[in-house]
C-alpha cells in the first residue's frame, strides 16, 4: 500500500478538502484507497458539522489523543495505516506533520522540493497533477505489512493446493548482550536498481521450489527504530516442510543477495555494519 500525507501549509479548508478529494478520486481508478484523517478538535468533541469529510473506501478519524472517533481506544496513526494495509493499495493521511511517508504540501506557505519526500507542493487545487503525483507515488517505497503479505500470497491463483503459510519477522533488536549500549535505530539504504531486481529474481527462484506457490519477501529501508520489524518472509505451500525450508532460505538468501547496508545508531555510537565487519 503507497502512503501520501497531505500538510496543510496555510490552505483555506476548501482548498484543503479540494486537494484531497482530488488526489483520492485519482487514486481510486487505480485501486481501493483508505484515508486517515488527524483533527485535534475530535479529542475535545468540539469537531461538529464543519469537520473535513474526504471520499474514499475506508475512512479513519484520529482526534488529538490518538483514539478512534466513534470507537475503540489507544490507535494511532500507525495502527490505522496496518489496519488499512491488507484491503487497500493506497492511503491518503491527512493533518499529520511528521509522516514518515512521501507528502503533498497544500497552500500559500508550500515550498516547492524542500525535502525529498514533498511530492509536490501547490498553492490551490489548480495547481496539482493528479498523474504526476501518482506517477512519483508509485515510485516511492510501499507500506508492508506481515498481515498484508500473507493477505497476498492467499489469492495465489494455487492457494487451493496449499496447506501451509509460514512467515519470519526480522525486527530492531536494542541490545546482543545485556551490557551493550542500547540501539535507538537501524537505518538502511539500498542499492537502487540493483536490490528491487535482486528481491523479485530471488522471489521467482524460490516459487520455482517443488510444493512452493507463493512467496512474498519485503525489507523495510530508511529509519526503523528499536523494537519495529525490519523484514518479512512469507511463503505458502503445499506441506509445513517445504514452508518452514523455503523461509529459512529464504531470509538467508535475502541477507547474502540483496545489497541492503545498514547503519546502526546506539546511544553511544554510529557505523555502517558492514564497515565493522570487512
Amino acid at each position: 500500500m503507497y502512503v501520501l500525507g497531505v500538510l496543510d501549509r496555510g490552505a483555506s479548508r476548501e482548498t484543503l478538502e479540494t486537494v484531497v478529494d482530488r488526489v483520492v478520486d485519482r487514486l481510486s481508478r487505480e485501486g481501493r484507497v483508505g484515508v486517515v484523517r488527524y483533527d485535534a478538535t475530535i479529542a475535545d468533541g468540539t469537531a461538529a458539522s464543519e469537520s473535513l469529510t474526504f471520499g474514499g473506501d475506508v475512512t479513519y478519524d484520529l482526534g488529538a489523543d490518538g483514539d478512534w472517533e466513534a470507537c475503540g481506544t489507544g490507535m494511532t496513526v500507525a495502527d490505522a495505516l496496518d489496519r488499512l494495509t491488507p484491503t487497500c493499495d493506497y492511503a491518503v493521511v491527512v493533518g499529520v506533520p511528521d509522516l514518515r511517508y512521501p507528502t503533498i504540501q497544500v497552500g500559500p506557505e508550500a515550498q516547492a522540493n524542500e525535502e525529498d519526500d514533498v511530492l509536490a507542493s501547490v498553492e490551490t487545487a489548480g495547481d496539482l497533477e493528479e498523474t504526476t503525483l501518482l506517477e512519483a507515488l508509485e515510485a516511492t517505497e510501499p507500506h508492508q505489512t506481515l498481515e498484508s503479505l500473507v493477505a497476498r500470497v492467499k489469492r495465489s491463483p494455487d492457494a487451493d493446493l496449499a496447506g501451509a503459510i509460514a512467515t519470519f519477522t526480522g525486527r530492531v533488536r536494542t541490545k546482543d548482550d545485556a551490557a551493550d549500549a542500547p540501539t535507538e535505530y537501524l537505518e538502511f539504504e539500498k542499492y537502487e536498481g540493483v536490490a528491487d531486481e535482486r528481491m523479485t529474481a530471488l522471489e521467482a527462484d524460490l516459487e520455482e521450489r517443488d510444493g512452493v506457490h507463493a512467496v512474498e519477501l519485503y525489507h523495510r529501508t530508511g529509519v526503523v527504530e528499536s523494537g519495529e520489524d525490519i523484514v518479512f518472509v512469507v511463503v505458502l505451500a503445499g506441506h509445513r516442510e517445504e514452508a518452514f525450508r523455503t523461509v529459512e532460505d529464504g531470509i538467508d538468501r535475502l541477507k547474502d543477495e540483496v545489497p541492503l547496508f545498514k547503519k546502526e545508531v546506539t546511544v553511544e555510537d554510529e557505523f555502517w555494519v558492514h564497515e565493522r565487519t570487512e
